[in-house]
């Protein structure tokens, strides 16, 4: 394989907050430091400026007062703006900016989908206009990456199955030494947490409602402590009133310390309605805390039922509570590491390099 010299743009709409770092800022960092280690020159596209954490040492372009996308097409006139490839993030598909870009650029052209589907799929407008961009204009873009086999099988769905010729999948990874291990866990009574944008969509709503089906003797002793911040907390602190569930939930708000925090606890629980492929499952179970989650998305690529977590339906109120009756009875248990897993399969190294070797070779 022949080694070649790159510059490469990466576009992410993605607003850079210092009180938000998650492991997309770290893949940023990462990736930037080892395509410089690798003499490839990056600028990044984002929606504003940023020096917290390695942010510092990025090439970072941006026109606060324009769209990504249109601050992108007019920067593709310079003529140092040469670019090999380039990399669109969080950015929608199969749009005519693609097009435009396609235009201006020989550059390979790498659409990356992070974002989950409705649990209920498009409505049938929606999907119509999909596939109708996909006719126009998937031809622009070179290659599809999906962060979980869910994603590329969505993206199929979305735009059209000629474009399987060049899908791909690749996963999320996590960097393993900033997660704290926890090297024992009670089988019998154990604690929870959630770690979770609080948004209607993420299903917490389900656990507060499950967690009020449970048998008074456990209502009266199960802890739930929630991180996490949004839009839907004050509903779902109300909920916990009417319930009268105080004593069983508490909201401990976002924290910059979470990837040390999951040790001190036995499982977390994400009952979400909706996921591409969660990063914060990775980090759980990378702290050898194994996860009770919904069967969407991604979710059993990574967790498998009664191995290294438990797997209900979504929105499926009952069976969750049994589930979390049986678990907190020690009636169901789980006793492998489940770090392994991330070892083996979900590091920020291998995230790292499934992307350089987009790049590097032929």
């Amino acid at each position: 394989m022949e080694l070649k010299q790159q510059k490469i743009a990466v576009l992410c709409n993605y607003e850079l907050l210092p009180e938000r770092v998650g492991g997309m800022d770290v893949f940023f960092w990462e990736f930037d430091q080892k395509c410089k280690e690798t003499d490839i020159q990056v600028d990044w596209y984002f929606p504003n400026d940023a020096t917290h954490g390695d942010y510092q040492l990025l090439t970072i372009k941006y026109d606060s007062s324009k769209s990504i996308e249109s601050f992108f097409l007019e920067s593709l006139a310079q003529p140092e703006n040469d670019y090999t490839h380039i990399f669109t993030h969080f950015l929608e598909l199969c749009t005519p900016f693609f097009q435009q870009v396609k235009q201006l650029s020989k550059a390979k052209i790498i659409a990356v989908d992070h974002n989950p589907r409705p649990l209920e799929g498009y409505p049938v407008d929606k999907r119509i206009k999909k596939r109708i961009k996909g006719l126009l204009f998937s031809r622009s873009i070179d290659l599809f990456i999906g962060v979980s086999e869910y994603t590329v099988k969505e993206l199929l769905k979305d735009f059209g199955r000629h474009i399987q010729p060049k899908t791909r999948v690749i996963y999320n990874g996590i960097n393993l030494e900033e997660i704290k291990t926890r090297t024992n866990r009670n089988l019998e009574k154990p604690t929870f947490l959630v770690a979770s944008h609080l948004r209607q969509s993420k299903g917490i709503q389900d656990l507060i409602q499950a967690v009020a089906l449970l048998p008074e003797a456990i209502k009266n002793e199960i802890k739930i402590d929630v991180f996490g911040d949004g839009p839907y907390k004050m509903e779902l602190q109300a909920l916990v009133e009417e319930l009268q569930l105080k004593p069983c939930f508490n909201f401990k708000g976002s924290t910059a310390q979470l990837k040390s925090i999951y040790a001190n606890y036995d499982y977390m629980l994400q009952p979400t309605h909706m996921e591409c492929f969660s990063l914060s499952i990775l980090e759980s179970l990378a702290a050898n805390v194994p996860v009770i989650t919904t069967n969407v998305g991604g979710n059993e690529e990574a967790i498998t039922h009664n191995e290294n977590g438990f797997i209900f339906e979504a929105k499926n109120i009952k069976q969750l509570a049994n589930l979390l009756q049986e678990i907190y009875l020690g009636d169901r248990k789980i006793n492998v590491n489940a770090r392994k897993l991330i070892e083996d399969r979900f590091t920020i190294d291998k995230m790292v390099m499934n992307y350089l070797n987009l790049i590097i070779y032929k």
